[in-house]
């Protein structure tokens, strides 16, 4: 019962949102100049390892974290951490949210479509709170709203992996409806919490429909209305070898064939347990009839050694037992068997096993990748160099401009005015530009539309967006055969 009962007090205390920041926000409503009525604020990705980003999982937080009223029972829990924790707390302030706005923070937030392919340096999100009381909160909520980094930084990664991947088939390949199937998501163990692996994981699914992330299917369902996000199938771990013994090696795999091999249906067998050349040999041997006769597709993984050179031996030693037809581009496809490649996947190593492949007359149909680590946790704030700043605040009536320009640093120089992110009609760029907005020969009028939306307001959600939608909004390039990438953009 006490564990169960702290379960409940943590589960409490993540979804308090007065809770959800740093120590220092406490103390800031103290700091700021007198007569302040609004404030507004914006998130941008300030560049990093890629030159574009794809927008998603803003929704995710809005809907678990600010669509649910605060509370007094709230307030009462974060005025007893504060004044043990040496901040002041901001009583009059919550209280005024409870009392006069039902508990739903005042805020408005504005945001481009998720699946949104955007240029870095520019606004992806903007907060505004025009309550003389909570002015505050534009900037309160910036800990718990600029972790959307993390699925926008997984996102854009999948989304340029696909490119890569895509490059890939469309040189080596007849078969272009496997591309959502080519990399899978095996990160779930190596990601720092079960949050993680949600977001993460659901952030991955814009551009792949695999996934072994349990938790990263389940919040995409969830939180973008979809029935089934993604796919997986029976696989080998080695638990499941190595339990029959060495000398039962070949009945473990053999039994792998019998429950699971049928026609059309793919089985996942990890063979490096012992000796991967010894395995592949048996597959090839005294177990290739079985393979043949489920009418199945047997997917090897190897899981040791150097990734490019593994790949290419284990494709030339199936290659050898079941044979291989070419197809119209001139690449040999194997017979019924596949590989995948789930060991030291990372965004230069697929690069590497593609072109290896491609050059040793392979197409890309024989590979599909398990990534984990690096797809869900060696990734960091930094590394599209996210920030959440203030860029206007109100005195009385008037608007004033906020900025940081650090002689240090200037790249951390901020925008300064109230934004917005304008979109062309025609070609589709993207410029972020200062309210009210001021038309030139640069911008002209009517031939510019806002790309931002208003998907929250006042404890409300005003945009629901389902992964379809976004699927096809972050992908829409393809459909003109454009949006291709090379390794030297990954």
């Amino acid at each position: 019962m006490q564990s169960a009962q702290g379960f409940n007090q943590l589960a409490s205390i993540l979804s308090n949102p007065i809770l959800n920041t740093d120590s220092y926000k406490a103390s800031h409503y103290l700091q700021y100049p007198p007569g302040v009525s609004a404030m507004f604020s914006y998130i941008e990705s300030r560049g990093g390892r890629y030159e574009r980003t794809l927008f998603f999982g803003l929704q995710m937080l809005l809907k678990e974290y600010l669509c649910r009223p605060v509370t007094v029972a709230m307030i009462d829990e974060a005025r007893a951490f504060f004044s043990a924790h040496g901040e002041p707390f901001n009583e009059a302030g919550w209280r005024h949210v409870v009392e006069h706005c039902g508990g739903y923070l005042p805020v408005r937030i504005r945001a481009v479509p998720e699946g949104s392919v955007v240029p870095t340096h520019n606004v992806l999100v903007t907060v505004e709170c025009d309550d003389p009381q909570a002015f505050w909160l534009a900037s309160y909520l910036e800990t718990m709203l600029l972790r959307v980094w993390y699925p926008v930084t997984v996102a854009t990664q999948s989304w340029y992996l696909r490119k890569l991947i895509r490059a890939s088939l469309l040189r080596s390949s007849d078969d272009l409806s496997q591309l959502p199937f080519k990399l899978h998501d095996f990160g779930a163990r190596g990601v720092s919490s079960a949050e993680s692996a949600a977001i993460g994981g659901a952030a991955h699914l814009v551009s792949f429909m695999g996934s072994d992330t349990v938790l990263g299917v389940v919040a995409a369902n969830h939180y973008y209305n979809e029935t089934m996000a993604a796919f997986s199938v029976p696989a080998a771990e080695h638990s499941t070898i190595t339990a029959w013994g060495r000398e039962r090696e070949i009945d473990a795999y053999r039994n792998m064939i019998e429950r699971f091999g049928k026609p059309g249906a793919i089985v996942s067998v990890v063979s490096d347990s012992y000796d991967l050349f010894a395995a592949l040999d048996a597959w090839g041997t005294e177990l290739k009839q079985a393979v043949l006769d489920s009418g199945g597709t047997l997917v090897i993984r190897p899981d040791s050694g150097d990734p490019r050179t593994i790949v290419l031996q284990t494709l030339r030693s199936l290659e050898a037992s079941f044979g291989s037809v070419t197809n119209s581009k001139g690449r040999r496809v194997l017979n019924n068997v596949r590989v995948i490649q789930g060991d030291g996947v990372n965004p230069d190593s697929i690069a590497a096993i593609l072109a290896a492949m491609d050059e040793a007359g392979f197409a890309a149909d024989n590979i599909v990748f398990g990534m984990g680590g690096a797809l869900l946790q060696q990734i960091n704030r930094d590394t599209q160099r996210f920030a959440m700043k203030c860029s206007a605040i109100r005195i009385g009536d008037a608007w004033h401009d906020v900025a940081k320009d650090p002689v240090t640093d200037h790249a951390k120089r901020s925008m300064k005015g109230r934004l917005t992110l304008l979109r062309h009609r025609r070609t589709g760029e993207y410029r972020t530009a200062t309210l009210p907005l001021a038309w030139d020969e640069q911008t002209a009028a009517g031939e510019w539309d806002d790309a931002l939306i208003t998907v929250f307001d006042s404890g409300r959600l005003l945009a629901d967006l389902s992964l379809a939608d976004i699927r096809s909004r972050a992908h829409a390039d393809e459909m003109d055969g454009s949006g291709a990438v090379g390794p030297s953009d990954v």
